[in-house]
């Protein structure tokens, strides 16, 4: 792609699409599959860089993988809970899940593993999970000291049992735990210290790891964990979701066009949190409707609404498009954490949204966007494959935008840009 892409107003968008495999859901399946004791097959699965980084990670471990991208699935030859390789040096670029998710299961081998990724990722916090890991007897640290990667784990297999880990950064620590305790000699019990972010991934954690043959008892407040020492997951033939992160693209794009979008493949009942995105579209004035095959957007967001978006995170900055739109202004809160994430999704937002003209006042745990008269503009993505895929909506409605570094969505979306305009151009009645 070049350096940046201009985004073509489209009028009302309409059609239907099916987004690729779910991220978290993805990498979740292949650490259980790597766990397993036998081949598992994962069908849907996402081709992106985060998922390439994971299974490069597990073949480096000695754990055998095989995508076959051309069909969205990937075979996976599990190594029933042990470490082959007693050696391993992992590029995980800025794939928070997959070097969170590695550095657990590292603790479970017997040698020397260091975990590193680009220089963002270098900057992100791991410190928690350290802690954690290192409760349960790992000798696991931050090999600059300041709680961010370069990683480097001393690995004799974990022992387990009890530890505390601190969930208002990142749910992937608790995740990252969870996922390796089956493993460890002792079993896990964990407790989170403190409120819990992002609270539905940790239940997609549970979900996968159930499906593989793990059941691990959870507190209804998600506070306190308990999974039995297995030795290792069962093998399963496991279908992957569409990504509900990237299908609220699309949702988003009905929404500020007037449009009429289905998404396949995705219930309210999804393991995947954020199809509660739609829920804040119809608090803004769209019809939501569920399909036989899926869920459908239609009408514009005419009204500005005061939300939590906690449990749905990653679909901030595509909220904040839509609310350019709305006729009152739009107020973001529980979000603290997602300044720790690609790049400061609050900040780094804010500054793209007020060179389209809005007004946008910061707090900590969020904004409030008042929408203004809105004029094009070069757009920063920094990196943040999200940044780049939520401000593209802007264009559909007004003219002038363009987005920088569009080639940034190859860590989650490849094709999101071909995928948008294909949508764009279909004119179903």
């Amino acid at each position: 792609m070049s350096r940046a892409i201009e985004i073509l107003p489209s009028g009302p968008v309409r059609g239907t699409i099916r987004p690729p495999g779910s991220k978290s859901i993805t990498n979740r399946a292949l650490v259980c599959a790597a766990l397993a004791r036998g081949r598992s097959i994962l069908t849907g699965a996402l081709d992106s860089e985060d998922t390439r980084v994971m299974i490069d990670s597990l073949n480096r471990l000695g754990i055998p993988v095989q995508p076959d991208w051309s069909r969205a699935a990937v075979a996976v030859e599990g190594a029933a809970g042990r470490i082959p390789a007693s050696e391993a040096e992992l590029f995980l670029a800025n794939s928070g899940t997959s070097i969170r998710f590695l550095t657990a299961l590292v603790t479970l081998g017997h040698g020397r593993y260091r975990l590193d990724g680009v220089r963002r990722m270098q900057q992100r916090p791991i410190a928690d999970l350290l802690d954690a890991l290192n409760q349960w007897g790992a000798d696991v640290r931050s090999e600059l000291a300041n709680g961010c990667p370069p990683v480097v784990a001393h690995s004799e297999g974990l022992p387990g049992g009890e530890c505390t880990v601190r969930g208002e950064i990142s749910s992937q620590f608790l995740s990252a735990l969870l996922l390796a305790a089956p493993c460890a000699r002792a079993g896990g019990r964990v407790s989170v210290a403190g409120p819990l972010v992002s609270q539905p991934y940790v239940r997609m954690t549970l979900a996968v790891m159930q499906a593989f043959g793990v059941p691990t008892e959870a507190s209804a407040d998600l506070s306190h964990f308990r999974a039995p020492a297995c030795g290792h997951y069962q093998p399963a033939v496991y279908a992957i979701e569409p990504d509900a992160s990237a299908a609220s693209y699309f949702w988003a794009a009905a929404a500020i066009t007037g449009g009429e979008v289905t998404v396949q493949g995705l219930a309210p009942t999804a393991l995947q949190g954020d199809v509660a995105f739609c829920d804040c579209l119809a608090r803004m004035g769209c019809r939501v409707t569920e399909t036989g095959d899926g869920l459908c957007v239609a009408g514009r967001a005419r009204h500005g609404i005061d939300v939590n978006m906690n449990a749905i995170s990653d679909t901030v900055q595509t909220l904040a498009a839509v609310a350019l739109y709305a006729n009152s202004p739009t107020t973001i809160t529980g979000v603290g954490h997602i300044r720790h994430k690609e790049t400061d999704r609050i900040g780094d937002l804010a500054r793209e949204l007020r060179k389209l003209g809005a007004a946008v006042d910061e707090s900590p745990d969020g904004l409030r966007i008042t929408p203004g008269p809105l004029r094009g503009a070069r757009l920063a993505t920094y990196q943040d494959h999200r940044m780049a895929m939520s401000l593209a909506l802007v264009g559909l409605r007004t003219p002038g935008v363009r987005i920088e570094d569009p080639a940034c969505t190859e860590k989650t979306y490849p094709l999101f840009f071909d995928d948008l305009a294909r949508l764009c151009a279909k004119r179903e009645p």
